[in-house]
C-alpha cells in the first residue's frame, strides 16, 4: 500500500482519537481538547507480523506461578534526600520509570539535580536536558555546590541519539527534562503533541524496563495543573509526583498522586533556598512559625499526611456583612465545607452567622481537606465570632457531623504525640478517642461528645 499523510484528531485528556474534530471528546466527557496532527496513513504489507513468528514467541514466554517470583524490598536506592525517598516510598526502584510535573519556576530541574549530585557520587548518573544549554545547566549547578565527576551531561532532543547514547553509557539514573521537548524521527507531528509525548514516554519505558534503568520525566503542566499531554502518559509511568505550593513563596510540597512501588499519601515538605531546595524536617514547626498571640480566630488543628502528623494553623475572620448576601471564602480547605460547618453552627448552637461574612485560611499556604481539621474550623469560626482567643497553647481536632457530634478519626495517638513534642499544654479531641491515648502523658486531654462541649470555653 502507499504511504501518505492524513489528518488525525486526538483528545489531549485521555488520547481518544477522531477522524474529524469534535467539540467534546466521546470518552473523557472533556470539551474543546481535540487538536488536529499528521500522521502516515500507509501501513506495508512486509510489517505484518507472521502466525509463525506468533507461535514462536508463545512457545518461548517464560510463564510462571506468582509464588516463585523473587520481591526483594532492599533493591531500592536511596536519593539522599529523605523527604523525597519519603514520597516514593523508601527510595528509588531499579527500572521505574517516575513522571515528574508542576508549574513553571516551581523547582522540578532543581530538585532533580540535586538527586543527581547526590546519587553520582556512588553511581552512573545521565542528566538529559531538551531545554537548556550546558552553559546553563553548569551555572546552576555552580549555585547549588560541588558536583561529582559520575555525573554525565547530554542536551539532545532526538530520541533516536537519545537510545543510543543510553544503550551505550548503560547509567543507573537518567533525568529527562523535558519529555514535552522529545521527538521522533518517525513520527510526523511537532515535538509535545500527542503524538510525540506517547512515542517519547512508551521508548523510555522500553529501555527502563529493558535495562533495568531508572527514569525520571519532568513534565509541564496546562493551566489546570494536570501534565500537558494525553492522559495515558501518566497511566504509561510507575509514579506520578507533582510540585505544589506558589513559585514566589518558600515552600514546596511534593506529592506522589500515583505510586506503584508506595503509599500516596505522603507529602515531601521542601523550603527553596538560593543554593537549592532544603529538607524541612518538621513540617510543623515549620508551618507554626510567626503565629500571633492572643489573637482571636486562631486556632491550631492537626492533620495526618500519610503516616506523618502535621500541626497547622487555622484561621478566621467573621465580620457583620453589609450587603444583602455575606461573602463566603475558604482559602487552604473545601468552600463547601466551611458553608457546611457555619449551618451546623447555627442550627445547633443558634449563632446568627446567616447575616456575617465568613473568610478561612489555613496558614502556610498548604492545603488540608481532611475531616480531622472540622472542629479546627469550627473553633476558629466561634472563636472570632465572640472576639474571644483561643489558649495558644491548645490544639484540637476532630470531625464534625450534621448533627454537632463530634466523631472519632484515625491515628489520634500520632497527633497527641506531635503535639506534645512541640510544647502544646492541652488537646481537645473526640471523646470516643481518649481511651487510645490513655498512655501519653504530660498534656491534658479534653474529650468532647459535640461542638456545645468544645466550644464551652470560648
Amino acid at each position: 500500500m502507499a504511504k501518505g499523510k492524513k489528518s488525525v484528531y486526538f483528545c489531549q485528556n485521555c488520547g481518544h482519537e477522531e477522524s474529524k474534530w469534535l467539540g467534546q471528546c466521546p470518552a473523557c466527557g472533556e470539551w474543546n481538547s481535540f487538536v488536529e496532527e499528521r500522521i502516515d496513513s500507509g501501513i506495508t504489507r512486509g510489517s505484518t507480523v507472521s502466525s509463525r513468528s506468533v507461535r514462536e514467541s508463545v512457545r518461548e514466554a517464560d510463564v510462571v506461578p506468582l509464588n516463585e517470583v523473587n520481591a526483594d524490598n532492599d533493591v531500592r536506592c536511596c536519593t539522599g534526600i529523605g523527604e523525597l525517598d519519603r514520597v516514593l516510598g523508601g527510595g528509588i526502584v531499579p527500572g521505574s520509570l517516575v513522571l515528574v510535573g508542576g508549574d513553571p519556576g516551581i523547582g522540578k530541574s532543581t530538585l532533580l539535580l540535586q538527586v543527581c549530585r547526590e546519587m553520582s557520587a556512588q553511581r552512573k548518573v545521565l542528566y538529559i536536558s531538551g531545554e537548556e544549554s550546558r552553559a546553563q545547566i553548569r551555572l546552576r549547578a555552580n549555585r547549588m555546590g560541588v558536583f561529582p565527576s559520575g555525573l554525565l551531561l547530554l542536551c539532545e532532543t532526538n530520541l533516536e541519539i537519545i537510545r543510543g547514547v543510553i544503550e551505550r553509557q548503560k547509567p543507573d539514573l537518567v533525568i529527562i527534562d523535558s519529555i514535552q521537548t522529545m521527538y521522533s524521527e518517525e513520527v510526523g507531528s511537532a515535538p509535545g503533541s500527542v503524538s510525540q509525548v506517547r512515542e517519547a514516554t512508551h521508548l523510555l519505558m522500553q529501555l527502563a524496563k529493558g535495562l533495568n534503568i531508572s527514569i525520571f520525566i519532568v513534565g509541564h503542566v496546562t493551566k489546570e495543573g494536570t501534565v500537558a499531554g494525553p492522559r495515558v502518559l501518566e497511566h504509561m509511568v510507575d509514579t506520578v509526583l507533582y510540585f505544589e505550593g506558589d513559585r514566589h513563596a518558600s515552600y514546596r510540597i511534593l506529592r506522589a498522586v500515583k505510586n506503584r512501588f508506595g503509599s500516596t499519601n505522603e507529602i515531601g515538605v521542601f523550603e527553596m533556598r538560593r543554593e537549592g531546595l532544603s529538607e524541612v524536617k518538621n513540617p510543623s514547626e515549620y508551618m507554626l512559625s510567626g503565629r500571633p498571640e492572643h489573637a482571636s480566630g486562631s486556632v491550631v488543628a492537626c492533620s495526618i499526611e500519610g503516616t506523618r502528623p502535621i500541626l497547622i494553623e487555622i484561621q478566621a475572620l467573621v465580620c457583620h456583612s453589609n450587603f444583602g448576601m455575606p461573602r463566603r471564602t475558604a482559602a487552604g480547605t473545601d468552600y463547601n465545607r466551611v458553608n457546611l460547618l457555619m449551618a451546623v453552627l447555627e442550627k445547633r448552637l443558634g449563632m446568627a452567622l446567616a447575616s456575617s461574612d465568613a473568610y478561612v485560611n489555613i496558614a502556610g499556604g498548604i492545603r488540608m481537606n481532611e475531616p480531622a481539621i472540622d472542629l479546627g474550623i469550627v473553633m476558629a469560626i466561634v472563636s472570632s465570632f465572640r472576639n474571644r482567643p483561643v489558649d495558644e497553647k491548645t490544639i484540637v481536632f476532630g470531625e464534625v457531623g450534621l448533627s454537632g457530634e463530634v466523631r472519632a478519626v484515625s491515628m489520634p495517638e500520632q497527633r497527641v504525640a506531635e503535639a506534645k513534642k512541640l510544647g502544646f499544654e492541652t488537646c481537645i479531641l473526640p471523646e470516643v478517642s481518649l481511651k487510645m491515648v490513655r498512655g501519653i502523658k504530660g498534656i491534658r486531654l479534653v474529650g468532647v461528645k459535640n461542638i456545645g462541649d468544645a466550644v464551652a470555653g470560648i
